[in-house]
């Protein structure tokens, strides 16, 4: 065989490395293109992690822009760890699959806006980068509709965002606050999941769940919280902007040095 470049070589050799015993054939990683390896060898030199995120494109069909966006978020440590009731509220097969549904915290930077956002602009530039919401909110979510219209004893009431998730086969309520967790939220929360079980949810559906997206969470506030809410709901924080890794940060300009920057300007 010729024509390989350095380059392929090089990725070859990784890969044989990485990948040395014959199961390799078994494994998500051999179902995946060459693009996909080759960026997994670059951005993942954990060997689990890296067959942990093999799996992850594999199962979801992620493109290798997709995967870089997962990695470079590290999905590995948000996946499953929003605060929830799921383990008293649901069955524990749904359970189990609801909460590796929710992450913490949420990655919304590709939105563009500041830390001090209202709500009605987030919501706004959410549903209008839909597509990218959907990825990183997860696979199986579709979007029902943005300040959902309920009506109940003769009084309107508004939902955020409204999905459907296809996996889990229920109606997923989203609340977005530009405050931390406040307990009051998940009675706020508890009222909503009521109306749209009684209202919206079909007779093959499951139960409906909640996720509240707050700027901060105290995650033991939201445990207490949560443990006298009737309905099945996750707490989680989400992000405008991505946090700066801290092997950059010392290489980063202080605000004192940026100022002294523009003065001699």
């Amino acid at each position: 065989m010729k024509s390989f470049s350095p380059r392929n070589l090089k990725y070859m050799r990784a890969l044989a490395e990485a990948w040395a015993g014959r199961e390799f054939v078994q494994q998500p990683a051999a179902q995946l293109p060459w693009f996909h390896l080759c960026t997994l060898l670059d951005k993942v030199k954990d060997t689990p992690l890296r067959e942990w995120y093999a799996a992850q494109a594999l199962e979801h069909g992620w493109s290798r822009n997709v995967m870089v966006m997962q990695i470079e978020t590290r999905l590995h440590e948000r996946q499953g760890q929003a605060v929830s009731n799921f383990a008293e509220r649901l069955p524990p097969v749904h359970s189990d699959l609801a909460r590796g549904v929710l992450k913490d915290p949420y990655i919304f930077d590709f939105l563009g806006l500041a830390t001090d956002a209202q709500e009605r602009d987030i919501e706004r530039a959410l549903t209008q980068h839909i597509t990218r919401f959907l990825l990183e909110l997860g696979a199986g979510f579709a979007f029902v509709g943005r300040q959902y219209r309920l009506e109940v004893g003769g009084e309107e009431f508004f939902i955020d965002l409204l999905f459907y998730h296809l996996k889990l086969r229920c109606y997923v309520v989203v609340e977005l606050k530009t405050t931390p967790f406040r307990p009051e939220y998940a009675g706020q929360l508890n009222f909503y999941l009521s109306a749209i079980d009684a209202q919206v949810k079909g007779e093959g559906d499951a139960p409906s769940i909640g996720l509240l997206l707050c700027k901060e969470n105290n995650r033991l506030v939201a445990e207490y919280a949560l443990r006298g809410m009737a309905k099945p709901m996750g707490v989680a924080e989400y992000q405008l902007m991505r946090d700066v890794p801290p092997t950059l940060t010392p290489s980063l300009p202080t605000i004192a040095q940026i100022e002294a920057e523009l003065g001699d300007d």
